[in-house]
């Protein structure tokens, strides 16, 4: 609380008692009182004003910054009411009834945003998995029926699928903890299958694939970890140029196991990179007919941030090199070693 607003805002009560002094003073001396014993009843009057307002203003200021700092430590602010006094005077309980309703109203709106954001996840959900089984069902009629074109659909099955899957996890990684499940995972099953995810599209993009010995062992979610590399790999994919080589290695380092993934693309500008884990983020070469939402990146940061798992990118010039970092514990490294 500011000492020149209290001040400002006590400007009526100090006239009040000064317009009061100069009256009493004037009577004092109309009825033969000494000037000594005016002036001395006038300073006395005049402390114990200057004391009052400020012991007010002292405990005012306590009281109001007991309250902010309380507010600063609520995450939900609109809370305060729950956790301050209620206040004595008449009109502050005013000030108080009025802060309750909004808590209130506050919270009626935020239990209808909560359901209808709960009904739209569930919506997606529900409408991933049913459309999984056409997608599902399209693959086998194309892989009983091997021909050029069936190949072609089937490579554009697999990006409905990743796109599908896609709206899945981004439902989902709000509240990640309640689908993952962390367990000791082979890192080189991990590439495998997500390369055999993405077989059809590679294969029509003519990606040749190299990966050194990837045997290392780490605990994470191998179904999240396997999004990720997906979406990893589908990008490798729409930024490819020339002959694509997509190429996958894996190193220990002190207490980490670090996962990257490289390919010879046409890279990030430098001025991008920065930003590419950003939602909704496309970048230079998002605008160059790659019909990028800059979501997949976004998803992978999200949800790398949910497992623990670090996430880094570089690129120079030409390629890039995505990084998953993975922090191994006391108890994986002796097991490995």
């Amino acid at each position: 609380m500011s000492g020149k607003l209290y001040l400002k805002n006590q400007i009526p009560a100090i006239l009040v008692n000064l317009m009061s002094m100069l009256a009493l003073a004037l009577f004092l001396l109309a009825g033969g009182n000494q000037f000594q014993t005016v002036v001395f009843i006038f300073m006395s009057w005049f402390v114990i004003l200057t004391t009052y307002l400020s012991a007010v203003y002292y405990v005012r200021k306590r009281y109001l910054n007991q309250l902010l700092d309380m507010a600063e430590q609520l995450e939900e602010r609109y809370l305060i009411p729950e956790i301050m006094k209620i206040p004595e005077k008449a009109e502050e309980q005013v000030f108080y009834q009025i802060m309750k309703m909004a808590e209130k109203s506050m919270l009626e709106k935020i239990s209808i945003i909560q359901n209808a954001r709960k009904e739209y996840k569930e919506y997606i959900e529900q409408w991933v998995h049913e459309v999984k089984t056409p997608i599902t069902a399209m693959k086998l009629l194309c892989e009983n029926n091997r021909s050029p074109f069936a190949r072609e659909i089937l490579a554009e099955l697999e990006n409905i699928n990743q796109y599908t899957e896609q709206a899945l996890y981004y439902a989902r990684s709000e509240h990640t903890e309640k689908d993952y499940s962390v367990r000791e995972t082979d890192l080189c099953d991990v590439v495998h299958c997500a390369i055999a995810d993405n077989k059809y599209l590679l294969r029509q993009s003519n990606m040749t694939i190299t990966a050194d010995d990837i045997e290392h062992r780490v605990y994470t979610d191998d179904k999240w970890v396997r999004f990720i590399l997906n979406q990893i790999i589908g990008n490798a994919v729409k930024y490819r140029t020339g002959q694509p080589v997509l190429h996958f290695s894996a190193i220990k380092t002190n207490d980490r196991v670090v996962l990257s993934v490289t390919d010879n693309g046409i890279g990030i500008p430098e001025s991008d990179l920065p930003r590419i884990f950003e939602k909704g983020f496309t970048g230079r070469n998002g605008r160059i007919g790659k019909n990028s939402t800059g979501i997949g990146l976004y998803l992978c940061r999200r949800l790398c941030d949910k497992l623990g798992i670090g996430l880094a990118a570089r690129s120079e010039n030409k390629g890039t090199t995505i990084a998953l970092s993975f922090q191994l514990n006391d108890f994986v490294i002796r097991a490995q070693d």
